[in-house]
C-alpha cells in the first residue's frame, strides 16, 4: 500500500501542490516499498509472518538521505539480521547499497555535463537546481569523474590477444590542452578495430607531443606487445611516420591510404580554377566500378595532370597503389575502407563537444572525453576473413 505524502511535502499555503513535489514524494515511496519487498524475499517471510523456513528477523528501521534527480529524499529503510550457518549477519539492500548517497542518475548527469565540456564549477552549478539542499561538493564531483579515468586505464592496459581483428583504423586528433603548466597543441593517437563479428572497438588512445614517427612506432608497438595480431588491412592517412611504423611492426598487413586526405593534399598543389576538374578526375579513380577501372583512371590522371600541375601528380604517386588497396576487398565495404572516416566522424563529434572551450584543463580530461565517444557497428566480416585465409593458403 502506498504511503501518505509527508506533511512537509503537502500543499502550499494557497492549496496548490507542485508537480515536482508530488513526483518527489512518489519516488520516495517507491524506493521504500521496493526495499521492504527486497527484504521480504531475503527473509523468506513478510512482516509478522512466522514459519520454519524464515531466514532471519527484522530489527527496526534506519533513516537515510539519498539524493536523486528530484532532490534529496529522507528515506526510512528497514534493518534486519539474516541467519547463516553458524552465525548471523546484518542484511544489506542491493537497491540502496550501504554508503550510497546519490542515485545513479545523478552520477550520470555529472558525467554528461563533464562530457559536454563542463568543469567542476559548471557541473555543480548546472545540477544545483535539481539537487537543491544536497549540492555536490568539489570532492564528490572529482570522485565521480575519477571513475571515468579508471575505465580509461583499464582500456589502455587490457590484453588484446583475444581481439578477433580484421581491419584497423589509425588516426590522430589535435587538441589544445594544458600540459606541464602551459596550453599547447598535442596529438591524441587513436586505434579503432573492426572485429570479425562486424562490431567496432576502440583499442587505444595515447596523448603525444606530436605525430612523429617515434610516437607512432611506440603506439603500434604497444598494440602488438598487448597481444594484438596483425590486421588484414590498416586504413591510415598520409603520415609517413605512421606508414613506416606499420611496415616495421606488421610488414604483411595490407595498407589503404585515405582517399579524402590524399585529395586534400592534391588540392594544395593545384590552382583554384582547376580544383573542380581535379576532383572529378580523382573521383574517377576512387569511385571506379572495379579495380581495373580504378587503375585505368589512375593512369589517365597522371597523363592529364603531368604537364599542367606536376606537383599534383607527384603527390598522387606518393600514395601510389595504396590508394587502390580497397578494391581487393568486397565491394560492399569499399565505402568504409577507402577513407579513415570511421575515426574522422568520431573526432568531428569530439570537436563539436569541446568547441566552447579554448583548451582542455588536463591531459586526463582530453583522453577521457575521447574515450567515451560512441562507436557504431559495421557489416559482417566473415566473407573477408574466408577470402584472405584462402589467399594465404
Amino acid at each position: 500500500m502506498a504511503k501518505r505524502i509527508r506533511k512537509s511535502e503537502g500543499p502550499h499555503e494557497d492549496g496548490r501542490v507542485a508537480l515536482g513535489e508530488l513526483i518527489h514524494a512518489q519516488v520516495r515511496v517507491a524506493i521504500e516499498t521496493a526495499v521492504h519487498e527486497e527484504l521480504a524475499i531475503a527473509l523468506g517471510a513478510g512482516r509478522y509472518e512466522r514459519h520454519g523456513a524464515r531466514r532471519g528477523y527484522r530489527n527496526g528501521v534506519k533513516t537515510r538521505t539519498l539524493t536523486g534527480p528530484t532532490g534529496p529524499m529522507a528515506l526510512t529503510l528497514p534493518r534486519a539480521t539474516l541467519a547463516g550457518p553458524g552465525r548471523e549477519q546484518e542484511w544489506a539492500s542491493s537497491i540502496v547499497p550501504r554508503y550510497q548517497r546519490r542515485m545513479r542518475e545523478v552520477n550520470e548527469a555529472v558525467i554528461g555535463t563533464y562530457l559536454a565540456g563542463g568543469n567542476q564549477r559548471r557541473i555543480r552549478g548546472a545540477l544545483q537546481p535539481l539537487l537543491k539542499a544536497a549540492p555536490l561538493s568539489k570532492s564528490a564531483a572529482s570522485r565521480i569523474v575519477a571513475t571515468l579515468k579508471d575505465r580509461l586505464t583499464a582500456l589502455t592496459l587490457r590484453p588484446l590477444a583475444d581481439v578477433d581483428l580484421v581491419y584497423l583504423y589509425l588516426d590522430a586528433v589535435c587538441l589544445r590542452v594544458r600540459s606541464a603548466g602551459k596550453v599547447t597543441s598535442v596529438a591524441v593517437l587513436t586505434a579503432v578495430a573492426v572485429l570479425a563479428d562486424g562490431h567496432k572497438a576502440l583499442l587505444a588512445l595515447e596523448l603525444c607531443g606530436s605525430e612523429s614517427g617515434d610516437a607512432w612506432k611506440g603506439f603500434v608497438d604497444d598494440l602488438k606487445a598487448r597481444g594484438l595480431r596483425a590486421p588484414l588491412l590498416a586504413v591510415i592517412d598520409g603520415n609517413p611516420g605512421l606508414r613506416q611504423a606499420l611496415g616495421q611492426t606488421w610488414p604483411a598487413t595490407a595498407v589503404q591510404r585515405c582517399a579524402v586526405h590524399k585529395l586534400r593534399y592534391l588540392e594544395r598543389k593545384a590552382p583554384k580554377h582547376a580544383l573542380d576538374e581535379l576532383r572529378e578526375d580523382f573521383h574517377r579513380i576512387v569511385y571506379a566500378p572495379s579495380g581495373d577501372a580504378g587503375r585505368t583512371a589512375y593512369t589517365a590522371f597522371e597523363r592529364t595532370w603531368a604537364k599542367r600541375c606536376p606537383g599534383v601528380v607527384r603527390s598522387l604517386q606518393e600514395g601510389g597503389v595504396e590508394l587502390l588497396t580497397f578494391f581487393t576487398f568486397p565491394k560492399a565495404q569499399w565505402k568504409t575502407l577507402r577513407t579513415t572516416n570511421v575515426i574522422e566522424r568520431l573526432n568531428e563529434e569530439f570537436r563539436r563537444r569541446v568547441k566552447t572551450q579554448s583548451s582542455l584543463p588536463t591531459e586526463d580530461a582530453a583522453l577521457i572525453l575521447l574515450f567515451l565517444r560512441k562507436i557504431d557497428g559495421h557489416a559482417m566480416m566473415a566473407a573477408v576473413i574466408s577470402k584472405r585465409l584462402r589467399a594465404a593458403a
